[in-house]
C-alpha cells in the first residue's frame, strides 16, 4: 500500500470529534481553580463598588429619598437615583415598562430605587441600608387569579382556538373540572448576578457581564446613556450558570453600574449578594390554572377549554413570549381536536418574572400531564393507557391546536420503549401489592412524555454568526455569539469546527463573547446554542476548507472534491501533508485563512397576532418513569427511580448530552418538589436565602438514575444531526410530580385529588388529608 492509500486508510479509520464524549474545554481549569468569572477579574485602578437601594413597599407612590446618612460614610462616594440617567429612564425593552430606577412609585418589595456608590462592596452594601425611602403605600395584587379578575395585566389577554370544544364536552361520556396552582422557581446558579463598567476614551465603554445576551447588555447600557450601540462593547467568557435569569436580568446589573460609572467617570462593579438577587431578579413564572374537559370511556378527549393565568410580576419582561411558549405546550404530546386555551399575562406587584429552563414550556405541559392523570384516575385506568390513547397520530391527529403539522413524531415508539425496559407494568403491579399491605408509607409511578418545540418562537431571533480564524502555526480560534454558562456550547463547537477542519480537537480554542466581533447576536436560550453558533461556526470553517481544497487542488491538478481533510493531515489521490505546512503554504500564497459563517434556521413562520404557524423547527422528545414514596402521616417523600429514554437525535457529545439531562431532570424535580417561593400578605418574598429556600442536595438523587439516548439522528437537517438538549430534559421531572400524585390517590382509595406544586411535605399531606 503506498503512502497516500495509507494514509486514507488511517484518516478512515480515526473517530470524528463530533459523536465523542470530549471533556469539557474548560473542566482543567475549573478544578485547578483557574477559569476567570467577572468577579475574578482584576480590577482596574480606581475601581468603586455599587449597591442597591430596595424598595420595601410592595405598591406606593414614592415621595422622597433620604440619602443623607448614607452620604456621610465612609468611603461613600454618591448615591445616583433616576435623575443621575442621561437617556431614557426605562429599559430598551419590547413594551418600554420597566423603570431603570423606581421614578414616582415602587411596584414591588426589592425594586431597585437608586445604588450606593463606595470604595469597597461593603461599605456600598452597608451605606445602601442607611438610604431612607418615603412611600405612600397603595394596594397590592400578590395573586394571578385576583389579577385576572381586576384586569390587571402586562399585556392582552390571548386565546387559541380550535373545533368546537364546548360541544365536544357537552357530547362527551365524561366531563371533568378541575383548577391547579403552580409556583415559580428561583434560578439559584452558582455565580450571582455581577456587572463591571469601565469607561474608555472618546465616551466609549466596556462592560463586562455574566449574561446569556450579550447583545442585548450593549443595547441597554447605550440606550440608558444615550449612546449608539457602537459605543459600547460587552464581553462575557463564561457564566458560573444561568438558566435563563441572565437573559435580561443582568442587563439591569450592567445598566445600573454603567449609570453610576457615567457620573463619577470610574470604573464600578456591581455584584449582588445572594439575599439581595432573590429580593430583586424575577424568577419562573408561576401559574394558576382552570379547566374543563369532556373525554370518552377509553379516556380520549373530546372537548377541553383551558385557562392559564401568568404571573407575570410588575412588568413585561419576557412574560408574553413565556406564556406564548406555554399556550404551545398545553398540548405536550397529545391531539387536542376541539380546544379553546385562554393564556392571561397577569400583572401582579411581585418580582418581574422572566425566562427560565423551559421558558414556559414547562408551565403549559404539567396542566396536561394533570388533566390525563384526573381522567385515568376518574375512569379508573391506568394513566399510561390514558396518555397512550391520547398521543399524536403518524398520518391523523397529526396537526397542533396552533397549526403545525407533528412530522417528527417518534412518540409511540419512544414511549412503548421505555415502558418494556423500565418494566413500567411489572412495577405498578408490585406498588399496588405494596400499598396494599402498607398504611403509611406509599408509593406510587408515572411514566410521562415530552414534546418540545426547538426554535425562538420570535423568529427574527433565529440567526446566528460565527468568525474562524486559522493561523499560522494551524491553530484556530472561534468566536461566535453563544455564551458558555457551563452547559458545554462551546466544546461542542470546537467540535464541529475541528470535524470540519479535519484538524485535532486540542487544536481549536473558542474564545469569549464579544460584541465587537459578531453583532447583533441572539440570546443563548431556547435550547438553540448549538443548533445555532455551531451551524454557523461549521460554515465559516467550511469557507476556510474550501479555500484550501481550491488551493491543494490547483497544486496537485486535482478536483477540490478529492483533497481529504483528516486527523491533521491534508490529502489528494497522490500527495498527503501534514495540516500545519498546508496553512503555512497557504499563507505564502496569500490564501485567505479566517471566514464570517452566517445561519438562520428554516422553514419557521409564526403570527404572533393569532399565535398559528409553524414556531418550530423542530420537536425534541423524551420520556421519563419515575417511582416515589410518600409518608401518609408527615407528607415527606423520596423519589426511589428514574428511567430515562431521551431524544438527542445524533449526539454531539454523549457525555455533555447525558449531564444535560441529568441536571434538568433534578432541577425540574426541584421545581416540582422543595423549591416553593413564598410571598406574605405584604408582598414580602420570605423565602429569599439557602435557609428557606431548598434546592435538590446530593442525598435527593435516586440510587436507581438510568438514562439511555434514542438511537436516531435529527430527521431534519441540523447540525451534525443532533437536537437540542438544554431544556426539554427539565419537563421530564413531571414524572415525579405525577408519581407523587398517584401515591396521594393510593392512600386516599385511588380517588383523585388536587396537589398544587411544588409537593412540599405539606402540600403532600394536604392532598392525603383532603
Amino acid at each position: 500500500m503506498n503512502a497516500p492509500d495509507t494514509f486514507l486508510a488511517q484518516t478512515a479509520a480515526a473517530k470524528p470529534a463530533t459523536g465523542t464524549s470530549h471533556y469539557h474545554e474548560s473542566a482543567r481549569a475549573q478544578v485547578a481553580g483557574a477559569a476567570t468569572y467577572i468577579d475574578d477579574i482584576p480590577e482596574v485602578k480606581g475601581t468603586l463598588h455599587a449597591a442597591p437601594i430596595l424598595s420595601n413597599v410592595a405598591h406606593g407612590m414614592l415621595k422622597g429619598i433620604d440619602a443623607s446618612e448614607a452620604l456621610k460614610m465612609e468611603g461613600v462616594r454618591g448615591v445616583f437615583t433616576s435623575r443621575d440617567v442621561p437617556g431614557d429612564k426605562f429599559l430598551a425593552t419590547f413594551v418600554h415598562d420597566e423603570p431603570i430606577f423606581a421614578v414616582d412609585k415602587v411596584e414591588f418589595i426589592g425594586q431597585v430605587v437608586g445604588v450606593v456608590v463606595a470604595d469597597t462592596v461593603m461599605q456600598a452594601r452597608r451605606a445602601a441600608r442607611k438610604v431612607k425611602l418615603d412611600v405612600d403605600p397603595l394596594p397590592a395584587i400578590l395573586d394571578p387569579r385576583e389579577a385576572a379578575r381586576e384586569r390587571s395585566f402586562v399585556l392582552p389577554p390571548v386565546t387559541v382556538r380550535r373545533g368546537d370544544p364546548e360541544q365536544g364536552i357537552a357530547g362527551a361520556r365524561h366531563r371533568l373540572q378541575g383548577s391547579l396552582d403552580v409556583g415559580g422557581q428561583e434560578h439559584f446558579y452558582l455565580e450571582g448576578q455581577v456587572g463591571y463598567v469601565l469607561p474608555l476614551e472618546q465616551d466609549q465603554w466596556w462592560v463586562y457581564s455574566s449574561t446569556q445576551h450579550p447583545g442585548e447588555i450593549q443595547h441597554w447600557v447605550s440606550h440608558a446613556l444615550g449612546l449608539p450601540n457602537s459605543a459600547v462593547t460587552v464581553e462575557c467568557r463564561r457564566m458560573g450558570g444561568g438558566f435563563g435569569g441572565k437573559e435580561t436580568q443582568s442587563g439591569h446589573i450592567a445598566v445600573w453600574a454603567a449609570v453610576a460609572a457615567n457620573r463619577l467617570r470610574r470604573p464600578v462593579k456591581l455584584r449582588l449578594d445572594r439575599d439581595d438577587d432573590f429580593m430583586i431578579t424575577g424568577k419562573r413564572h408561576p401559574f394558576a390554572y382552570d379547566y374543563e374537559v369532556g373525554f370518552d370511556d377509553d379516556g380520549l378527549i373530546c372537548g377541553l377549554k383551558l385557562v392559564l393565568s401568568t404571573n407575570c410580576g410588575f412588568s413585561a419582561d419576557l412574560s408574553g413570549p413565556v406564556a406564548d411558549r406555554a399556550v404551545f405546550h398545553a398540548d405536550n404530546a397529545y391531539f387536542l381536536g376541539d380546544v379553546e386555551i385562554v393564556s392571561y399575562r397577569c400583572k401582579t406587584n411581585t418580582q418581574s418574572h422572566t425566562a427560565f429552563r423551559g421558558f414556559g414550556g414547562p408551565q403549559g405541559m404539567i396542566v396536561i400531564e394533570a388533566i390525563m392523570g384526573d381522567i385515568a384516575r376518574e375512569l379508573g385506568l391506568d394513566p399510561l393507557d390514558v396518555r397512550k390513547r391520547n398521543l399524536y397520530g403518524i398520518e391523523e391527529r397529526n396537526v397542533t391546536h396552533y397549526e403545525m403539522k407533528v412530522e417528527d413524531n417518534i412518540l409511540a415508539p419512544l414511549v412503548s420503549r421505555l415502558e418494556e425496559t423500565s418494566s413500567y407494568r411489572e412495577r405498578r403491579e408490585r406498588i399496588a401489592r405494596w400499598n396494599a399491605r402498607s398504611p403509611v408509607i406509599k408509593r406510587g409511578i408515572a411514566l410521562t412524555p415530552v414534546k418540545f418545540g426547538i426554535s425562538f418562537t420570535a423568529t427574527f431571533f433565529n440567526q446566528a454568526g460565527a468568525l474562524v480564524h486559522v493561523y499560522t502555526d494551524g491553530s484556530v480560534q472561534v468566536n461566535h455569539g453563544g455564551t458558555e454558562m457551563g452547559q458545554g456550547l462551546n466544546t461542542k463547537v470546537a467540535q464541529i469546527v475541528a470535524d470540519e477542519l479535519g484538524v485535532p480537537f486540542d487544536a481549536v480554542r473558542v474564545t469569549a463573547a464579544d460584541t465587537s466581533k459578531v453583532p447583533n447576536a441572539s440570546a443563548t436560550a431556547a435550547s438553540s446554542g448549538t443548533d445555532l453558533n455551531g451551524r454557523a461556526a461549521q460554515f465559516a470553517a467550511r469557507q476556510v476548507r474550501e479555500r484550501l481544497a481550491a488551493f491543494v487542488a490547483e497544486r496537485n491538478h486535482c478536483e477540490a472534491s478529492q483533497v481529504i481533510f483528516a486527523h491533521g493531515q491534508v490529502s489528494t489521490p497522490t500527495t498527503h501533508i501534514a495540516w500545519e505546512q498546508l496553512v503555512d503554504d497557504a499563507y505564502k500564497s496569500r490564501v485567505q485563512l479566517w471566514s464570517d459563517g452566517f445561519y438562520k434556521t428554516p422553514k419557521i413562520h409564526y403570527d404572533k397576532h393569532t399565535l398559528t404557524g409553524r414556531p418550530f423547527y423542530y420537536f425534541a422528545y423524551g420520556a421519563a418513569c419515575t417511582e416515589v414514596a410518600i409518608d401518609t402521616l408527615t407528607g415527606e417523600n423520596r423519589v426511589l427511580k428514574v428511567d430515562i429514554l431521551h431524544d438527542v437525535g445524533h449526539s454531539i457529545n454523549p457525555a455533555i448530552d447525558i449531564g444535560q439531562i441529568e441536571g434538568g431532570f433534578i432541577q425540574g424535580m426541584g421545581w416540582l418538589t422543595t423549591e416553593q417561593l413564598v410571598w406574605n400578605d405584604k408582598g414580602h418574598l420570605a423565602t429569599h436565602a439557602p435557609s428557606t429556600y431548598k434546592i435538590p442536595a446530593t442525598g435527593d438523587v435516586p440510587e436507581h438514575f438510568r438514562i439511555e439516548l434514542w438511537p436516531e439522528a435529527n430527521r431534519e437537517d441540523n447540525v451534525g444531526g443532533s437536537k437540542a438538549v438544554g431544556e426539554p430534559p427539565f419537563m421530564l421531572a413531571i414524572s415525579v410530580w405525577e408519581a407523587l400524585r398517584d401515591a396521594a390517590c393510593a392512600a386516599r382509595g385511588g380517588h383523585a385529588v388536587r396537589m398544587d406544586a411544588p409537593a412540599t411535605a405539606e402540600n403532600v399531606l394536604r392532598a392525603v388529608k383532603a
